[in-house]
């Protein structure tokens, strides 16, 4: 777990974006419900350039979703997602779960920097650590 952080402190270094990692070990049904309630319980659409990223994960369940805020979102759009989704799928199925979400932050992180790049002084907005809910 230490290099997820590791890895979303780096990602968030060169933006001003906010990205977070979240394990859900509880939920049995409606986990897009569930991550929408998480990205707002989290505060990840509360960044100044509505720039938060949450990786959404139920491994029991093997669900997965990535939620853009508003700002980030408008500017990848949904193919970008969906092609990062796949990414950490194929990771997953190989049993590589720490390598594949390592590279999708660092992806994101790239992407943040391109649309949200930082200048100056760069407030981390949100805590790096990944998040439970049990």
């Amino acid at each position: 777990m230490a290099s997820l952080v590791e890895a979303i402190q780096l990602a968030e270094s060169f933006s001003t974006g906010e990205i977070r990692i979240h394990i859900d070990q509880h939920s049995d049904q409606n986990f897009a419900r569930e991550a929408l309630d998480t990205f707002h319980r989290l505060g990840m659409d509360k960044t100044q350039d509505r720039n938060g990223v949450l990786f959404y994960i139920n491994f029991r369940h093997k669900y997965l979703t990535i939620l853009g805020d508003k700002g980030i979102h408008e500017r990848v759009k949904q193919s970008f997602w969906d092609q990062l989704h796949d990414e950490i799928t194929q990771g997953f199925a190989k049993h590589e779960f720490c390598a594949s979400l390592k590279a999708a932050v660092l992806k994101t992180g790239k992407e943040l920097k391109t649309y949200f790049p930082t200048h100056g002084e760069n407030k981390n907005e949100l805590p790096n650590e990944i998040s439970f809910s049990s």
